[in-house]
């Protein structure tokens, strides 16, 4: 099947770390019909329409990335070096080229990645999109992503993940830094669709200054071989705030490990971590840890997971306070679908099936802060075809 032991490792000798090169797309109403598909599944609009700016990599090669709004860069990695001398001092700041072998990986063997900037009081009103799409075969797309969002300024990305239809296996390593400046506003929503047996290590972390704040949305409803990620967020400015959302589905031979990290260390912060999975089948490992250093800061964690096929559900909530005046709470529930909710829908005219179906669909519409009106329909639909696939 694909070189993946039990507890969710991955042999890298057994993927290709080069790649032909594809041709750069100034019009992407040009690009091939098979891919704009595989990227609007994914929160990726061709059209443009209602976006400040685009960044789109196939494989090691960037083929598309501009900006359409003042006020904002995005580069590629590469691009951005050579413009801003000062971003070596962002690269490798938060995170250890020596973390794991995947980092390791990312850092000997680099394939580009998106540097996206907003300048100092920069209110960019639409949301900046990028794609990392795989489709040669065998190939471990290795990438550096860097945000940087100045002081005063607001900026929402939508990054959705993908592989080629015809692409059987592959490996997804992508490190990626954000730095959140004084009063400076992220929501990062990122979508994932990366194909049955496909393997995916991101790495991330993220520093927040005074005021700041850094919403991350994580989804991932459709299949894939296996997926191990655990951001960690550092809240190191007064009255900073992180808030991680994540939506997650395992069918049958997934494999999920999935999770945040937040370190409050200056007071005022405030951390909040929510997390609903399902499992038809495959595994999912939800992990939670809230760390609090100073007094005066505030965090909750909430983990819910349905049990809806034979599989593991996994639920790891971890609160830590170091000094007294840390007040941070958690909530963890683990099950299948109360039959008592089965039965008051059924008293109102739904058949079983539909009852049961209403339900997943319900649980899986957690509501997401920040997401366009056009890709939260497009989530909804996705949401409706996959709770059809888990019953």
């Amino acid at each position: 099947m694909y070189p993946i032991d039990k507890m969710g490792d991955v042999d890298l000798e057994k993927y290709k770390v080069d790649a032909d090169d594809h041709a750069y797309i100034e019009q992407l109403s040009k690009i091939e019909t098979e891919d704009a598909k595989q990227l609007l599944d994914v929160g990726v609009d061709t059209s443009e329409s209602g976006r400040a700016g685009t960044f789109i990599q196939k494989d090691k090669s960037v083929i598309h990335c501009r900006t359409k709004q003042d006020g904002v860069e995005v580069l590629s990695i590469s691009q951005a070096l050579e413009k801003h001398g000062w971003l070596k001092n962002y690269l490798w700041k938060n995170i250890s080229p020596h973390k794991d072998k995947f980092t390791s990986q990312a850092k000997e063997k680099p394939h580009e990645g998106y540097f996206i900037h907003a300048l100092p009081g920069a209110k960019v009103q639409d949301p900046i999109q990028a794609c990392l799409y795989i489709a040669q075969e065998g190939f471990s797309q290795n990438v550096h992503n860097v945000v940087v969002a100045e002081e005063g300024s607001e900026l929402h990305i939508i990054t959705g993940c993908a592989t080629a239809p015809q692409l059987i296996s592959g490996l997804h390593i992508g490190v990626s830094e954000f730095y959140i400046k004084k009063g400076a506003k992220v929501v990062f929503t990122m979508i994932h669709d990366w194909g049955e047996n496909v393997n995916v290590r991101p790495r991330t972390a993220i520093e927040v200054e005074e005021g700041g704040v850094i919403i991350s949305n994580y989804i991932s409803l459709k299949p894939v071989g296996s997926l191990q990620m655990s951001p960690i967020t550092y809240l190191n400015g007064k009255d900073s705030v992180a808030r991680f959302n994540s939506i997650l589905v395992a069918g049958r031979g997934d494999f999920l490990d999935v999770g945040s990290r937040v370190v409050m260390n200056a007071p005022g912060s405030r951390a909040e971590i929510i997390s609903r999975a399902i499992t038809s089948g495959g595994t999912i490992i939800a992990r939670g840890e809230l760390i609090g250093k100073v007094a005066d800061i505030k965090a909750h964690l909430e983990c819910k997971g349905l049990i809806l096929r034979d599989g593991l559900m996994h639920a790891i909530p971890e609160l830590q306070g170091y000094v007294p005046g840390v007040e941070m709470s958690h909530e963890a529930a683990v099950g299948k679908i109360d039959q008592r909710e089965i039965e008051y829908l059924m008293a109102r005219g739904l058949d079983e099936e539909e009852a049961v179906s209403t339900i997943v669909r319900g649980f899986l519409s957690v509501d997401i802060e920040g997401l366009p009106a056009g890709l939260r329909e497009k989530l909804d639909k996705v949401i409706n075809e996959t709770q059809k696939d888990m019953l």
